[in-house]
């Protein structure tokens, strides 16, 4: 079966092809010529997930699936959400976002944060929904050089270390895309 992957990140795409069954040939949007930029408009990850899977099926009439992901934070009434990319405004910037975020929680005591993922999977016109949320805190300061986006200020539940810490292999096992992404291969396995 040929599955596209609605993302240009080709390290996610090697991430999930070492995961799914032999079976299933992973596609990128490169490999199907798709060069369009998808507007990430829903105010949810799962709206977003869906345009993003429903615009490749729609378009090139691929079983596909796309995923959002979004940081909740707990004091800041569950921001920057669905923004998270986009939080401290354009260019999105990982460096401004999470300076942003340290300069907004600088006085708060509540920490409590979750990362969580939203995957669309659109195959054979039927469609599903798959979530994996990762609890932590947000640190009081960047710790780490690996991994991406917010990953120097979020700390796993049950470690004292930043995501940024983490060898790739023990975030995956933990992570929000992580488990959503398991939840999607088994799936996918059971076929």
């Amino acid at each position: 079966m040929k599955l596209v992957f609605a993302t240009n990140n080709p390290n996610k795409l090697q991430e999930v092809q070492k995961m799914l069954p032999p079976s299933i040939q992973l596609l990128s949007l490169k490999d199907i010529d798709c060069f369009d930029e998808i507007e990430e408009t829903a105010i949810t990850l799962e709206g977003n997930a869906k345009l993003k899977a429903n615009h490749i099926t729609d378009k090139f009439g691929y079983n596909c699936f796309a995923d959002d992901t979004g940081l909740e934070v707990e004091t800041l009434n569950n921001e920057p959400g669905v923004y998270s990319a986009r939080y401290a405004g354009e260019p999105a910037n990982a460096e401004n976002n999470m300076n942003k975020l340290l300069t907004n929680m600088s006085d708060a005591s509540n920490r409590k944060a979750q990362f969580r993922t939203s995957i669309c999977l659109n195959l054979d016109g039927k469609q599903f929904l798959f979530d994996g949320v990762c609890k932590g805190d947000i640190l009081t300061h960047k710790k780490g050089e690996k991994g991406f986006g917010y990953d120097p200020i979020f700390s796993p539940e049950g470690y004292d270390t930043s995501f940024a810490e983490m060898s790739s292999e023990q975030k995956n096992k933990i992570s929000h895309r992580g488990l959503a992404i398991q939840k999607l291969v088994s799936f996918l396995s059971e076929l």
